[in-house]
């Protein structure tokens, strides 16, 4: 009842009335949207972090359709200028086993609406570079975020276009676990372990992306790296928004969330069974102090968040490309999009 009277109360709330309110009725969106890679290396823990940027171009920018990707995506324009201004920064980080790019609707829909959204490659838990340890030592997803924000806030070419004091973070999956640790979350890796080896939580633990990573959890070597991982709170986020998070059962108690202080939003679909909305979404939203959630499709499965694909790739993987039917991808991406730019604009004040 009291995660249910947040939703009520919470204004946005009335976009889930109909499919088709997309988020270009709040402002009119920038002409173009300008897209770069950057190429970052944490030395200090061996990791190289490539991270993907969109932002509002300057309107003399052309966008050019890149059709060799098999996703239905928006045009941009490659290495342009960024429009004129001070812009709120969102950082993202993507599910276990994906990549940048594979929720580009969100981060290119954001930069549609004036903001500049910087996607990090989580070095070893990406679908072009799996290395199964890496899948479990979760610790290193914020310290990846909060690195590569230090060299957007020290890069020449994006600082002065970056406002620093707005700055949010939005993640899906593990990556919505990401951004709820950075805003000051204090994981239990033994309550997680120990869900895990529940009969509900080996489901949850032998992802798709990752068979197997159950057999890693007793490990010493991730055991001894949750010990020592630095904290992972970063309070230059002032607001977080994730899309079906994961690892929940890792936070059992409120405690668990004292010192998460910022605006948090959560988002979540009924079909959910990688990261079910009991265990995880509203297990989060119930623990956060002041969290706003809500359950956009009743139906969906947690893969809905990914990006639409072409026929082509639908065919080859329809575990993480096609819907069930009735499940329409794009008016699910519409209505995410519609509430996290809402949730942005009144948290960081555009």
């Amino acid at each position: 009842m009291e995660i249910r009277i947040r939703i009520l109360t919470y204004v946005l709330a009335t976009v889930l009335i109909s499919g088709n309110i997309a988020c270009a009725q709040f402002v009119a969106p920038h002409a173009v949207v300008g897209q770069r890679t950057i190429s970052y290396e944490d030395a200090s823990r061996n990791r190289k972090l490539t991270t993907e940027v969109w932002y509002p171009a300057v309107k003399t920018a052309q966008a050019i359709p890149v059709d060799e990707i098999p996703f239905i995506r928006m045009a941009t324009a490659r290495d342009t200028k960024i429009a004129e201004g001070s812009h709120p920064l969102i950082l993202f980080s993507h599910g276990t086993g994906g990549g940048r790019n594979t929720v580009e609707w969100f981060c290119a829909g954001l930069a549609e609406q004036g903001f500049i959204v910087a996607a990090v490659d989580h070095f070893g838990n990406t679908f072009d570079n799996p290395i199964p340890e890496e899948f479990v030592k979760i610790w290193n997803r914020p310290l990846d975020i909060s690195f590569v924000l230090t060299q957007l806030l020290q890069d020449t070419s994006l600082a002065k276009s970056i406002d620093s004091t707005r700055i949010g973070a939005a993640g899906f999956s593990l990556g919505g676990f990401t951004v709820i640790a950075l805003a000051g979350a204090q994981l239990n890796w033994t309550a997680l372990k120990g869900f895990f080896k529940s009969p509900e939580g080996k489901d949850e633990v032998n992802i798709p992306e990752m068979p197997g990573l159950i057999n890693l959890i007793d490990n010493p070597e991730i055991k001894e790296g949750f010990a020592a991982a630095p904290s992972i709170h970063d309070k230059r986020i002032k607001s977080v928004f994730a899309m079906s998070p994961a690892a929940g059962q890792g936070f059992p108690t409120k405690q668990n969330f004292s010192e998460v202080s910022i605006p948090t939003y959560i988002v979540t679909v009924g079909g959910d069974k990688i990261a079910p909305p009991n265990t995880n979404a509203a297990h989060y939203a119930k623990l956060i102090p002041q969290a706003g959630y809500v359950l956009i499709d009743e139906q969906a499965g947690h893969y809905v968040f990914l990006n639409e694909a072409k026929e082509s790739l639908k065919s080859q993987a329809p575990m993480f490309f096609s819907d069930r039917a009735g499940v329409n991808r794009r008016e699910v991406h519409e209505k995410v999009l519609a509430v996290a730019f809402e949730h942005f604009r009144k948290t960081l004040k555009k």
